[in-house]
Parts: structure tokens; C-alpha cells; sequence
């Protein structure tokens, strides 16, 4: 009898399968703090991929002390903003 009982249990188990990548779950972090609407986290996980884990970090940080309303706008901002930045130093290299 409780033999079924423990595999109906164990058939019922949904896994959760872990991130493959590092990058992928400083995304599903950075979802979560920040409260990422669903059309928008694609955009988190493309960030998340290109940057480094560092940055990401920073632009989280600065995000939650720093934002008053919508979060997640402030976080893209930042990130923008920083990747501008990057750019326009390394064309000033040549």
C-alpha cells in the first residue's frame, strides 16, 4: 500500500532543471530582485550573457539603492549607458 503511495509521489515530482550557464542564473536573479516583467526577459538574459557577472552585479547594486519606481527600467538604463561608455573608450583607443 504505501509503496504506490511513494510512486505516485515520485511520478508526480516535477525536476527543476539548474542553469547550464553561470550567466543564466544571475539572469533569473536579476528577474526575481527586480521584478522583470515577462516581455522584458529576454533582454535580461541577453545582458546577462555579453557582461561581465561583475557588472551586472554593479548595475543590480546601484538599482535596488538608487531606483524609486520600476526598477527594471533604471537596471537597462544602466546597463545602456555603461555599454556606451565602453564602446566610445575603446573607439578613442585607435
Amino acid at each position: 500500500m504505501t509503496a504506490n503511495k511513494i510512486g505516485d509521489i515520485l511520478k508526480n515530482q516535477t525536476r527543476v532543471k539548474p542553469p547550464a550557464y553561470e550567466w543564466q542564473d544571475m539572469a533569473l536573479r536579476v528577474i526575481k530582485e527586480l521584478k522583470i516583467p515577462n516581455d522584458k526577459r529576454s533582454a535580461v538574459f541577453k545582458v546577462c550573457k555579453i557582461r561581465h557577472k561583475m557588472f551586472i552585479e554593479q548595475c543590480l547594486n546601484d538599482t535596488k539603492e538608487l531606483a524609486l519606481k520600476e526598477k527594471w527600467r533604471y537596471f537597462f538604463k544602466l546597463a545602456n549607458k555603461q555599454s556606451l561608455s565602453n564602446k566610445q573608450s575603446f573607439d578613442n583607443k585607435d
